[in-house]
């Protein structure tokens, strides 16, 4: 004879919950800016022999406890373990240009720094999403904005990044004819949310942005085949 079936029901695992509870877990909580240049180390597919370097706006602590390293890269604030791709480059460690030594993992210094802060700022869970942070961007990063598809794209500073309750991040533009003072800080009335205003934004490190504001052809074509590449 056969063996007799249990009459418990068998569990049913909610994939999506999981989805979102794994989601969650990598939700930032608190951000902590890079003054001392450390970098992102990263190499091309095309050029797998060659590193490249560049420099990291801030550290991420999350929900989970992890420090993740942040760079402003294509459309978003990146985590640098992400970046895993044969089209943007595949994320190699960090580096430190006083002792030039590559370390795959952030430095102890800043999960301090981001579990000390996380402690004391201990905000109240709120059913809204509410503004947990502001830090200010130290890179000179830019943002190619465009608003419809047909419409002219704008080159502007980045002049901060705020942090969310959801764990999501934004980057503050500056309406120039608003400006009370210079320079423009964080906390003036003339910043706003670069996704509130504008349908597609791009980032850019100063030297790239400098590059297409004064249209060298090279930049040009790159960013015309990234544009192309992303509708």
């Amino acid at each position: 004879m056969g063996a007799s079936l249990s009459p418990r029901s068998a569990q049913v695992i909610d994939l999506e919950t999981v989805r979102q509870r794994q989601q969650a877990q990598k939700c930032l909580v608190r951000l902590a800016p890079e003054l001392d240049g450390i970098e992102m180390v990263y190499k091309l597919a095309a050029n797998p022999d060659t590193y490249y370097g560049m420099p990291i706006l801030a550290w991420g602590l999350r929900e989970d406890g992890n420090i993740i390293g942040l760079v402003p890269w294509m459309e978003t604030l990146a985590a640098c373990q992400d970046l895993n791709s044969e089209e943007n480059g595949y994320f190699v460690g960090y580096r430190d240009p006083e002792t030039e030594e590559i370390f795959d993992s952030p430095p102890d210094h800043k999960f301090h720094e981001l579990m000390a802060a996380a402690e004391y700022f201990d905000y109240e869970a709120s059913g809204d999403v509410t503004l947990i942070q502001q830090i200010p961007d130290t890179l000179g990063t830019h943002a190619l904005c465009m608003n419809h598809p047909n419409s002219p794209w704008h080159m502007k500073p980045v002049y901060g990044w705020r942090l969310y309750s959801d764990g999501s991040l934004d980057a503050l533009l500056a309406d120039e004819q608003k400006a009370l003072m210079t320079p423009i800080l964080l906390g003036d009335k003339c910043l706003y949310s670069a996704q509130d205003r504008h349908q597609t934004v791009y980032f850019f490190q100063r030297h790239i942005a400098n590059r297409i504001l004064e249209e060298d052809p090279a930049t040009l074509d790159a960013l015309a085949m990234m544009v192309v590449a992303s509708d």
